[in-house]
Parts: structure tokens; C-alpha cells; sequence
């Protein structure tokens, strides 16, 4: 615990010495205050981490610069608007953040796009160089979207960056909020690991040592690399080096029967590295395509492996019907040699080369494509799936009021009906404006609303886009029996046997439903063994009928 402590002070420490933190004009720091903070490590709760951690690196921070402090999630459960400059940006004020971060409650949501934006526009990045370090240990979880707003503060900015220290998060956690950084050209750093953190830190923002005055002795020896470990990875053999920093690298140590041991580190983009003598297992990987190889290392010597994927990437471009824009509704399964990944809409994944099959699925339609994918090639794709659209919306009676309740039902059945009788339920929906999307055919809409029940028949064509309104030909029936057991809604008329056929109950005094119109007969129970009381009571189409028995 004390090392791992240590580790992220040392990171903020040298962010206050170095170009990836303090260095700028400007600097907010914002804390994540989210209830995922109270989670401990080694029976530590991470906020105290945090804040013995904040408290011990602005003890150095020089008092001429200008740092703020901003947190979110600290105030309010469940809110995505609980984002507070707490200290504005100024000189001296290492008391006042560590007094803020020492009070602090942590017991929100996680909105850290919404607040690196509202911290750069405090630091107005439009007219200043300015720069956001964000320490959070969870992804966002309101929305937001962190790889565009970095990419839109970059451009904007007059001279932006965003570091972003992911303090124990995973590496596929730490992938999806990487770009925040990475879009800015600052830099992401995983804090899960002690020694990965120092490494990280030593190779990325360290000042080189000074060099020392030239001898007049024979010349000096040849100076030792930087670095002994900086792999490269290709999709294709002989194919160019990836070089966009849409990569990753994960490094194991090797366990004494080849197998992975503990987790060394995950760097994003281009690799340099320094690596201790020993056994490791090294895997290079873009989306779903990787390579692994293990790699032993000597003292004293520079490793420079190639990793080949031997990959390709498959673009789809998903359509409702032909000549349609993209559907942003669409999903996209790939299914590759060895696995499979799910994508939304515009959809774009590396996978290993071979044959793969293409699911796109929008509503009720899907079309299966198989395609053959070679090595370091990229295939774009138009697939048009062939569905219709349609909104259902229920009506109390033809052009009378629409039924705008939740408790709206409705079912897509296929019109055709099955050798015994029913039919194939085709999707579900619920409430006003349910959207169906429909392959072309016949179908039946069966709409429900507390006791009124009605089948609308209509038929999809490719590309349609149809407002289906459902006549339910029923009024509202609103009863009240004070000081009764339960209330019944029979039919008026009785069957053979002189008994009427039971439409609804509820328990208590009052009861409110949806009801074909027509006429019925309302019953009160006054108790569950009888103490009935009737009364008549005729429903018309889309008007409200108001009775009391008493």
C-alpha cells in the first residue's frame, strides 16, 4: 500500500516539475469524487490515497504557479451536473486544495468529459495555453464521449492538453479514456502498477541528465541506448509499421512454464522502454487482432522485435433500406477466425485475416454477408439490410385524443397465421411513439391498454417510414366505491347460466381503466365473502366516464 502511495505521489509530483503536468501557464487539477473511490486497495480506501497523495506534491509545487482544483461527483448522488471549480486557478494555493480535497465527500457519478471542458474553459484555452491534469479511477458514466471532446479542444485551443492518470483502472478501461490525452498530444498514464507508474513516468517526463564536459582524453565511448526495449508491430508481413497510436502493448512476466505471470505494463502507441533482465511475454494487438511472442532479456542489450498480426480491417456501412443514409441503430456482429466482437452503427474492427461473417441486424431485419479478408487489407462495405419504419401511436377513437400512457402495449405479429391458429410475434414495444423497424411483409399491430384490446392489420415495405395510428374504439372509466373491499367491471349482458363474464378487479375503493366502449356493470364487494352492490354503466369512444358506488 505505502508503495503504491508513494507511486502516485511521485507521478504528480513529477507532473508538477515536468512538461506533462504544471508546466503550463495554467493548470486545474481535477479529482474524480465518485463512490467507486471508496473502493480500497490493501484496506486503504483510494480517496485517502488521493488526498495524501495531493497533499504531499503540493508541498513542492512552486508558489508562483497558478493551480486549481475541480472535482465531480462530490456533492450529489446520482447527477451528472455535480462539477465544482472549487479553487480558481492562482498562485499559493496548495492549503486551499488540500483543505478542499481533506473535506470532500465521494459519492457520485463519474461526468469527467463534461468537467475537463467546463476546467478548460476556465483556464479559457481559446486564448491561453492551458492544461488539464484528470485523475479519475472510473470511465464516464454520463454520456459524454472523451476521444471527441479531446479532439475538439485540441483544435480549438490556442495551446491544450489534457494528462489523464487512470489510477486503478484495467487495460481495456484505461483504453477507452487513453485518447483523452492522446487527442490533446498529452499523455495517459496507468497508475495500477507501482512499477509500471515509475517507469512510465522516468521514460516520459524525466529531464535527461547533464552531460558531462568533454575530456581531453581519447575519445569518449559510444553513448548506451536510451532505451532496451522498443518493439514494432505490422498488420502484414513486409507490410508498413503502425504508427497512428491505435495499438497496444501489454508485457507479462514469464512464469518458469512459459505461461503469463504478473502484469508488467500496458502503453498505448509507440513503445520505449527499459525492461530488468528476465523472462517475458509480450503481446502487440489493434481491436481484435494480436501477436504474442516471448522475449528474454539480457543485461546490457537492445531488443527490437517485429510483431506481426497478420490482420485487416473491415469498414461497414450499415443501411435500413437502399439509398438510406447510415443507421446509427444497427448492429454489427463480426465473427473472425477465433472469436467474435459486437459493433453499433458506423462500424470499423481489426480482426485476424481469414474468411469473416458480417451480421448487420436493424429492428426486426438482418442480413449475413461472408467476407474474405486478406492480410494487411482493408475492405469497405455498404450493407443494406431491407427493413421499413414504422411509429405506432394508440387513439381512444378515430381522430379523437391520443393515448399518451406508458402502459401503452404493442405487439408486431406476423399477419399470416401459423397452421394452428396463431401467430409469430415479430418484436414488443411499450408506450407512445414505439418505433418498429420491419422486414417487408403483412403484419398485425396488437394494441393493449389496461381492458381495451384491438388488432390493426398493415403491411412494410423496404424503406418505408409509417405513422400507424391504432383506433382502440374505448373510453376511460374512473370508479370509486368508498369503503370497499374491491371493485369488479362485468359485462352487462349474462351468459346462459345468468351469469356475467368478468373483465377486470382491483382491491380497494377506486379504480381508473382504459375500456372498449359499451355497456357494463359495475360491482362493489364490500367484503371477499359478498355485500355487493351493482350499477350500470355504458362507456362511449374517447370520453371519460365518471361513477360512484355507494
Amino acid at each position: 500500500m505505502a508503495g503504491l502511495i508513494r507511486s502516485v505521489a511521485a507521478a504528480l509530483l513529477l507532473l508538477s516539475m515536468t512538461g506533462f503536468g504544471f508546466a503550463a501557464n495554467k493548470v486545474i487539477i481535477i479529482l474524480d469524487a465518485s463512490g467507486s473511490m471508496w473502493a480500497q486497495i490493501d484496506g486503504k480506501p483510494k480517496l485517502e490515497i488521493a488526498r495524501e497523495s495531493l497533499r504531499t506534491v503540493l508541498q513542492s509545487v512552486p508558489a508562483d504557479d497558478e493551480i486549481g482544483f475541480m472535482a465531480y461527483g462530490h456533492r450529489t448522488k446520482g447527477s451528472c451536473d455535480d462539477i465544482e471549480l472549487i479553487v480558481p486557478p492562482q498562485a499559493g494555493s496548495a492549503s486551499a486544495i488540500s483543505s478542499a480535497a481533506d473535506s470532500m465527500k465521494f459519492l457520485g457519478k463519474t461526468p469527467l468529459t463534461a468537467a475537463v471542458k467546463q476546467a478548460a474553459e476556465a483556464l479559457k484555452y481559446t486564448e491561453d495555453k492551458a492544461t488539464v491534469v484528470l485523475i479519475t479511477d472510473g470511465l464516464e458514466t454520463c454520456g459524454g464521449d472523451p476521444c471527441a471532446l479531446g479532439k475538439e479542444l485540441k483544435e480549438s485551443g490556442v495551446d491544450f492538453t489534457a494528462d489523464v492518470v487512470g489510477f486503478g483502472l484495467t487495460a481495456d478501461e484505461g483504453k477507452q479514456i487513453a485518447c483523452l490525452a492522446e487527442n490533446t498530444g498529452g499523455k495517459y498514464i496507468q497508475a495500477s502498477d507501482e512499477k509500471a507508474l515509475q517507469e512510465a513516468l522516468v521514460e516520459t517526463v524525466t529531464a535527461p541528465a547533464p552531460t558531462p564536459a568533454p575530456s581531453p582524453a581519447p575519445a569518449p565511448e559510444p553513448a548506451k541506448p536510451e532505451f532496451n526495449f522498443t518493439p514494432s508491430v505490422v498488420m502484414a508481413e513486409g507490410g508498413p509499421e503502425i504508427s497512428d497510436n491505435s495499438n497496444a502493448w501489454e508485457i507479462y512476466k514469464a512464469n518458469a512454464d512459459g505461461s503469463r505471470g504478473d502484469q508488467v505494463m500496458t502503453e498505448y502507441g509507440e513503445l520505449k522502454t527499459n525492461l530488468e533482465p528476465g523472462d517475458y511475454i509480450v503481446v502487440g494487438r489493434v481491436d481484435e487482432a494480436r501477436s504474442e511472442q516471448k522475449i528474454k532479456i539480457e543485461a546490457g542489450k537492445t531488443y527490437s522485435p517485429l510483431f506481426t498480426l497478420n490482420a485487416g480491417t473491415l469498414v461497414i456501412h450499415p443501411h435500413a433500406s437502399q439509398g438510406s443514409e447510415i443507421s446509427g441503430e444497427a448492429r454489427v456482429d463480426f465473427a473472425y477466425p477465433g472469436g467474435s466482437t459486437t459493433h453499433y452503427g458506423d462500424a470499423k474492427a481489426t480482426v485476424p485475416a481469414g474468411e469473416q461473417k458480417v451480421k448487420v441486424q436493424i429492428g426486426a431485419g438482418t442480413v449475413t454477408e461472408t467476407v474474405q479478408l486478406a492480410a494487411g487489407q482493408t475492405v469497405e462495405k455498404d450493407i443494406v439490410v431491407g427493413v421499413g419504419h414504422a411509429v405506432l401511436n394508440a387513439y381512444y377513437t378515430a381522430g379523437g385524443d391520443k393515448a399518451d400512457n406508458s402502459g401503452i402495449g404493442f405487439e408486431v405479429v406476423k399477419a399470416k397465421k401459423k397452421i394452428d391458429g396463431s401467430r409469430e410475434s415479430v418484436e414488443h414495444s411499450y408506450g407512445p411513439d414505439s418505433k418498429f423497424w420491419l422486414p417487408p411483409d403483412d403484419y398485425v399491430a396488437l394494441t393493449t391498454l389496461d381492458l381495451a384490446v384491438i388488432e390493426q392489420p398493415f403491411s412494410i415495405k423496404a424503406g418505408d417510414n409509417q405513422d400507424i395510428k391504432v383506433a382502440l374504439d374505448a373510453g376511460v372509466l374512473a370508479m370509486s366505491a368508498p369503503g370497499a373491499y374491491s371493485i369488479e367491471v362485468l359485462s352487462s349482458k349474462k351468459d346462459i347460466e345468468g351469469k356475467r363474464k368478468s373483465l377486470g378487479l382491483t382491491y380497494g375503493d377506486s379504480w381508473q381503466q382504459a375500456i372498449p366502449a359499451g355497456d357494463y356493470v359495475v360491482v362493489r364487494h364490500m367484503s371477499a365473502e359478498g355485500q355487493e352492490k351493482e350499477l350500470p354503466v355504458t362507456i362511449k369512444a374517447g370520453e371519460r366516464t365518471e361513477i360512484t358506488v355507494q
